[in-house]
């Protein structure tokens, strides 16, 4: 089969694709990102590229919705990907089934532009670590998402199933966001899933990425709860969240 070519991609989502956790300082808001990653080998196919991402950080799954869908299909994509309801996830309370209606509509939305349409299922917090508790929403949250897919023909882009050799080297510091690492990593099972040639794998000759922020150990903890943990149970707590005042680091079709 021809791979696929692609000239319109639009990114939606909160700080998973806005690519908080992937620090570059010459890029929009400082980060870049696995959906850059992406961008970056489809714009090497085409001569007329060009990519907007809307994803704004701590934007839960209703505000994505609200704030990002008609923008997207007002740029006339013919490449959307979509990861919306991670940070309700890790919310307290969550009623998945209750955020699967308007995620449905939205899909369905999208998928009625002609463009094809990525959606992500949630990683696997695994037996162990902070989330391990939440396994079983997150997995029925993924079953929701396939559903979703079904129905409207979207490619179901799988985070649930990837399993890297050593996880601990994906993630960064916060234990919430991926590192340079791991947004590589998703960038190369976005462009398999799609079906699209590129050249990326995880091994690192020049030493790019560096060395993974994840730490082990009781002191590692320690400064996890009071540097990361503590801020985030706040902002909970006082109704604030960490993309307030943020915007879209990509609002319109640019090459890159």
């Amino acid at each position: 089969m021809t791979p696929p070519v692609f000239h319109r991609y639009v990114a939606i989502g909160d700080s998973f694709t806005e690519g908080v956790g992937d620090r570059d300082a010459s890029r929009p808001n400082g980060v870049r990102g696995w959906a850059d990653r992406v961008a970056e080998v489809l714009a090497a196919r085409a001569d007329d590229f060009g990519y907007a991402n809307l994803a704004v950080r701590g934007r839960t799954l209703r505000p994505i919705l609200a704030e990002q869908i008609e923008p997207a299909v007002a740029l006339a994509p013919d490449l959307i990907t979509v990861y919306a309801g991670g940070n309700d996830l890790i919310r307290p309370r969550c009623d998945v089934d209750g955020l699967a209606e308007p995620y449905d509509e939205a899909i369905g939305k999208l998928a009625a532009t002609g463009a094809t349409v990525g959606v992500f299922t949630a990683f696997d917090p695994g037996g162990g670590g902070p989330f391990a508790r939440l396994r079983g929403r997150f997995a029925v949250y993924n079953e929701r998402v396939r559903e979703i897919a079904d129905r409207h023909g979207a490619v179901v882009l799988d985070s649930w199933r990837m399993r890297p050799e050593h996880p601990e080297l994906m993630w960064s510091e916060d234990r919430l966001h991926l590192g340079p690492l791991g947004h590589r990593a998703v960038s190369i099972e976005v462009l398999n899933t799609l079906g699209v040639t590129h050249g990326l794998d995880l091994s690192d000759p020049t030493g790019s990425l560096g060395e993974t922020p994840l730490r082990a150990g009781k002191r590692a903890d320690l400064d996890w709860v009071v540097h990361h943990a503590a801020p985030w149970v706040k902002r909970r707590l006082t109704g604030k969240s960490s993309g307030d005042g943020a915007t879209a680091k990509r609002p319109t079709l640019e090459p890159i």
